[in-house]
């Protein structure tokens, strides 16, 4: 059974980005805007784990940790922007298990929640290896084969595959590839995407200039499609 992960934000697009990357991976997503919604929606899912804003109106992250540990040990995670270490060590002292300090990478969101699972006895050991077509990438042993030969790769092209790999035959934009890997996309910088698939290609694919697998979707970005030959 897929483990329920609540999202609390009160940036409708960090929702979204969150809840799209987390599905892939195989988790269910529940989303609240603020921490009273998020009370509410916790009592109802009784999610798995909590990744938990503390900037946020109506109810703030710091005061949903007080109400909500009074109910439920369920771990939680903060999402905060604030770089005061103070503010770090309330939201623990508090009763949080971990943070992560924005931006952040999807992929490092994702090995701090499989991480607070398995430690809090949550996660159900399961495989961090995804296979399709002659590609092999191995998460937790950061490793990529093609064609069973080892393939060398940097961590953002490693990271690039593994969000393609995730969801097959899914179309990505360059922002939306750009904000998954470095949690914040800049104006103008989702062309360095052109620069990583290039790069990535020539790893891969047998032919970079006619991709079986990491295949342009004109006028959108880029989507990873199974060879089927």
């Amino acid at each position: 059974m897929n483990k329920t992960i609540l999202v609390v934000d009160d940036k409708s697009n960090i929702r979204r980005v969150i809840d799209d990357y987390l599905s892939g991976q195989g988790f269910r997503v529940v989303t609240a805007a603020n921490g009273r919604d998020a009370l509410l929606t916790a009592r109802h899912e009784k999610p798995d784990l909590i990744l938990l804003d503390i900037m946020m109106p109506e109810m703030d992250g710091y005061d949903f940790i007080r109400a909500y540990r009074r109910e439920q040990e369920t771990p939680i995670i903060l999402l905060t922007a604030k770089l005061d270490e103070t503010d770090k060590v309330i939201g623990l002292e508090l009763g949080a298990d971990d943070y992560v300090t924005k931006p952040f990478g999807m992929r490092e969101l994702v090995a701090r929640i499989r991480a607070v699972l398995r430690r809090t006895g949550r996660m159900e050991s399961s495989s961090d290896v995804l296979r399709i077509g002659a590609i092999v990438l191995d998460r937790s042993a950061h490793f990529v084969k093609v064609d069973e030969g080892l393939v060398d790769l940097t961590p953002t092209e490693f990271d690039l595959l593994d969000i393609l790999m995730t969801t097959p035959g899914r179309a990505f934009s360059r922002f939306e590839l750009l904000e998954a890997l470095q949690g914040t996309a800049l104006e103008g910088a989702e062309r360095t995407i052109d620069v990583h698939v290039r790069n990535l290609r020539s790893k891969i694919e047998d032919d970079p200039s006619a991709p079986r697998y990491i295949q342009t979707v004109f006028g959108v970005g880029y989507r990873f499609t199974p060879d089927e030959n």
